[in-house]
């Protein structure tokens, strides 16, 4: 039988673990639960498994049955801070905590591609690594698993790396899709804190209000974009979050916002970093106010191989059919840790379509506390995960 054709046998089972997973989430570095439930289903396979120290991850590495390359696959583990409105049977029982970003699906399919490779150890020339990561969302579990040495756990460096990613929308159900080169931004956060001098709403000109400069601050940043960078660089800007004051009539001592930045290049980064802290410094000075004006770089771009994108896209027409694989067109503006692994390490990291509505294109997305996943797709996210690794050993 075919690996796809195995990967339909134990369909069943994957949808039941991705189900046990989707009951009880977890978030960030810290997930016992998930851990504990992935050695559970790992531990008839025979693999070198090692738990992680700073983080609950789990390494995994199957012995070829000849000598040969490394190929590292990835499957991320947390959760989101999600009130879940999706109304899944097997529904979220944290308050609060829902898989509202699929990775439920990845550790179950991780978990499908793992019992596919050891029923095949004999055939393998070469060894895989499996790396089962928390804290994607947020808390750079990717670079945590580095410096554990989950790209060197087989000994020597890995020669190729893959990892999959599900959408609830975007795409439709069974299709997969990515891009050579830039597939998703870099990102970083900007933290401003613009410090006054608070008083009575009806005489601001006793006191120093902060909120008019930090709006001001908010909109030259929008206007830095056009103004300052290469109108064919693309750069994204949002503050998400901007908080003062307690009361309407009282001028607050201070206001606080928040920013994202995704960037492609080295270059854009930089100058975002230079123009962004200049001007929002520039503009306390000018109120007269003080401020404190942070940029931290988080992720880097997450840039697929060329030829290693070629080989994802020539195995999904061959296995699924021509019909699965679609080209995209330009890359996206989210980030994504897996670009650590990239940047060590050939490979590429392509999305598949999961979304239960035929109209994907207006159905909840990720992060969404409606998304819902069609994890018949796992089974198939296990087989090009398995695949892959046999193809590049092979």
């Amino acid at each position: 039988m075919s690996l796809r054709e195995d990967a339909a046998v134990i369909s069943g089972e994957l949808v039941a673990l991705r189900r046990a997973l989707h009951r009880e989430p977890e978030i960030g570095l810290d997930l016992p639960r998930t851990q504990e439930k992935v050695l559970a289903a790992l531990s008839p396979l025979g693999l070198e498994i090692t738990r992680g120290e700073a983080l609950s991850s789990v390494t995994a590495v199957l012995r070829g049955g000849r000598p040969g390359p490394v190929v590292l696959l990835r499957g991320d583990m947390d959760a989101l801070p999600v009130t879940e409105l999706a109304g899944e049977e097997f529904t979220s029982t944290v308050d609060g905590v829902m898989h509202a970003c699929g990775h439920d699906l990845h550790t179950a399919g991780l978990v499908g591609a793992a019992r596919l490779l050891a029923a095949r150890r004999d055939e393998l020339a070469g060894d895989v690594v499996f790396m089962f990561q928390p804290g994607e969302e947020g808390f750079d579990g990717a670079g945590h698993m580095i410096a554990e040495g989950v790209v060197e756990a087989a000994g020597r460096p890995a020669d190729y790396a893959y990892g999959i990613h599900v959408t609830s929308g975007m795409l439709p159900r069974g299709v997969f899709t990515s891009r050579p080169g830039p597939l998703m931004a870099a990102s970083a956060g900007l933290f401003v804190r613009v410090i006054g001098e608070g008083g009575h709403g009806s005489r601001p000109h006793d006191a120093l209000d902060p909120v008019p400069a930090a709006c001001e601050m908010v909109t030259a940043l929008q206007t830095m974009l056009s103004r300052r960078i290469d109108v064919f660089e693309p750069v994204v800007i949002t503050v998400g979050t901007f908080h003062a004051g307690t009361r309407r009539n009282i001028i607050p001592d201070e206001a606080v916002f928040e920013a994202t930045v995704r960037t492609f290049s080295a270059e854009a980064g930089k100058q975002v970093r230079e123009h962004a802290v200049r001007i929002c410094e520039g503009i306390a000075e000018s109120h007269g106010l003080r401020s404190e004006v942070r940029f931290e770089d988080e992720y880097p771009a997450t840039i697929n191989d060329g030829d290693e994108h070629l080989f994802v896209a020539e195995t999904v027409r061959d296995v699924f059919g021509p019909e699965r694989f679609s080209e995209l067109k330009d890359p996206m503006m989210g980030s994504e840790d897996f670009s650590r692994i990239l940047e060590r390490v050939p490979g590429a990291y392509v999305f598949l379509g999961a979304c239960r509505d035929e109209e994907f294109a207006t159905a909840p997305s990720n992060h969404s506390p409606r998304a819902a996943f069609d994890d018949g797709v796992v089974a198939d996210g296990a087989a090009l995960l398995a695949e892959l690794a046999m193809r590049r050993l092979n």
